[in-house]
């Protein structure tokens, strides 16, 4: 089987409504953008797509660029290859770093449809439903957090990952409000989208230590392993890191190395150089019986969940309020392996010709 061809169309993606917004300092949700999918076709019938969720100008410039010389002519089976290769051309290109995954999720759809399985059976397979955390955006009061925290139980939801303001102060008040609220032994997280130095992160930390907070995501940025290695040793929660690092499971490694990860890593198709970079990750985290908690609620993550037996929850976001379940949960808040060869593509969106038959049809 060869790749006979290469194509990236644009597509429209809508914005969330109502908007939501994120930390203090950080922009709130996009509005109306323009995505782009990947589709890679072969000489004997299998095709491949992988969905880029914004910046599709820059992802159609890359795939005329790099992706379709590269591709062009290659066995679409040689995964492991291909991966490489789009390594190699980093070291000069310098890709964005949602870019660097997007063929190698184009290969393995095409791969999971040629043998008739959905993904996460071709991976392997670990399980077939997992529990959907309720992950908030950021809300304007305690009080508004406390009712969404009341509805997502309500819901089905048996957990709850925070994003808050930035604010240290108000961000411990406010944990340790919804501990008192939800009561011991009920599941919490929280995410700092990398708004802290160290010393404010520590104060932090020691607040999440004190609630019995399960982990303690990204309150630094990511660039400073060091850092990550002194706030291991001055709280007692444990940190979940390296969702935005670069390197995928090289860089991971040195927060490992250095007693950093203390819950464990991130993993993701879109930030750790796609499937295959997500599974080296999550089987180098099992390899020190770490967590590699899958990030974000996209289509190839439904199966990276069923796939990656230190996977704990499918990160389900609640962007409003009144809270709403996702499509994808049943009413006890679990999520269930998908069932359709491949991959799959968001729904909803105005596909071309070309892609529909990719697209789910209900």
């Amino acid at each position: 089987m060869r790749i006979t061809h290469v194509e990236c169309h644009l597509i429209k993606v809508p914005g969330a409504e109502p908007p939501f917004v994120w930390r203090d300092g950080l922009p709130g949700s996009s509005p109306d953008t323009e995505g782009a999918v990947l589709r890679v076709c072969t000489d004997e019938g299998p095709e491949g797509v992988a969905f880029a969720p914004r910046h599709g100008r820059i992802a159609q410039e890359v795939v005329d660029r790099v992706l379709r010389p590269e591709l062009t002519g290659a066995d679409p089976l040689r995964r492991e290859w291909l991966w490489h290769r789009v390594w190699e051309l980093d070291r000069v290109e310098e890709l964005p770093l949602y870019l660097l995954g997007l063929a190698d999720v184009a290969l393995w759809d095409l791969a999971a449809k040629a043998a008739g399985l959905p993904l996460w059976q071709l991976l392997g397979g670990y399980c077939t439903s997992i529990p959907a955390q309720a992950s908030t955006v950021t809300f304007p009061t305690v009080e508004e957090y406390l009712d969404v925290a009341d509805q997502v139980r309500e819901l089905g939801y048996t957990s709850i990952k925070l994003h808050a303001w930035g604010d240290w102060r108000r961000d411990a008040e406010l944990c340790l409000k919804l501990r008192e609220h939800v009561g011991d032994g009920f599941p919490l997280a929280y995410d700092g989208s990398a708004g802290f130095d160290l010393p404010d992160a520590i104060r932090l930390g020691k607040a999440l230590s004190e609630a019995d907070y399960l982990w303690y995501e990204e309150p630094m940025r990511e660039f400073s392993v060091t850092a990550y290695q002194l706030l291991a040793q001055k709280v007692d929660v444990p940190l979940l890191v390296a969702e935005t690092s670069d390197g995928a499971h090289m860089n991971s490694a040195d927060f490992i190395a250095a007693g950093a990860a203390t819950a464990g890593v991130r993993t993701s198709s879109e930030l750790r150089g796609g499937i295959t970079g997500a599974m080296r990750t999550a089987h180098l985290a099992d390899a020190f019986r770490l967590r590699a908690e899958v990030h974000g609620p996209i289509i190839p993550h439904r199966h990276l969940c069923m796939a990656i037996p230190n996977n704990t929850y499918y990160e389900s976001l609640i962007p409003a309020n009144p809270a709403r379940r996702e499509d994808c949960l049943d009413a006890a808040g679990l999520l269930h392996a998908p069932t359709e060869p491949g991959i799959g593509l968001p729904p909803g969106l105005d596909y071309p010709a070309a892609l529909r038959e990719h697209a789910p049809t209900g």
